[in-house]
């Protein structure tokens, strides 16, 4: 993992990538060694400013899910952002008790610590594929729209 011949730039993302690789208890107490005081975090779902706002919408996610963990697949890092590939696997009491992939993708800006930090990733295959009804309706779609 991290080495101390790595770029500075190259150990801030090795720190961000060990913040986040147990979903279920993500590195809170380290969150400032990661994230400007003012960091913009997006994602499909939500859009926060501020450490502190991340630090209580990342609390209130590991509550809420069983285990998880993120496996990091790829990654490009230039002088001041970078890209990091990943499938997250996790299991969540509300939809059902198998482990679910989800494929995403984080974009991430910073200085010496990241002040912007977005997650792209299929809304459908994190939550509307695993609600009854609704996932066999998403998933035909997708079928169809395939053919």
């Amino acid at each position: 993992m991290a080495d101390s011949n790595m770029d500075p730039n190259s150990l801030l993302i090795e720190r961000f990538k060990a913040f986040y690789l147990d979903v279920k208890h993500p590195k809170l107490d380290k969150i400032d060694d990661v994230y400007t005081e003012d960091v913009l975090f997006k994602d499909p779902v939500h859009e926060l400013r501020g450490a502190e706002n991340l630090h209580a919408y990342l609390s209130e996610m590991c509550v809420n899910v069983h285990s998880g963990r993120f496996e990091y697949l790829d990654q490009i890092v230039s002088e001041n952002t970078a890209y990091i590939k990943w499938n997250m696997h996790f299991k969540h009491p509300k939809l059902g008790n198998k482990t679910i992939t989800v494929r995403g993708i984080s974009q991430v800006q910073f200085n010496e610590r990241i002040y912007f930090h977005e997650d792209v990733y299929d809304l459908g295959q994190l939550i509307y594929e695993h609600v009854p009804l609704l996932g066999a309706v998403v998933k035909g779609l997708k079928k169809r729209l395939a053919n």
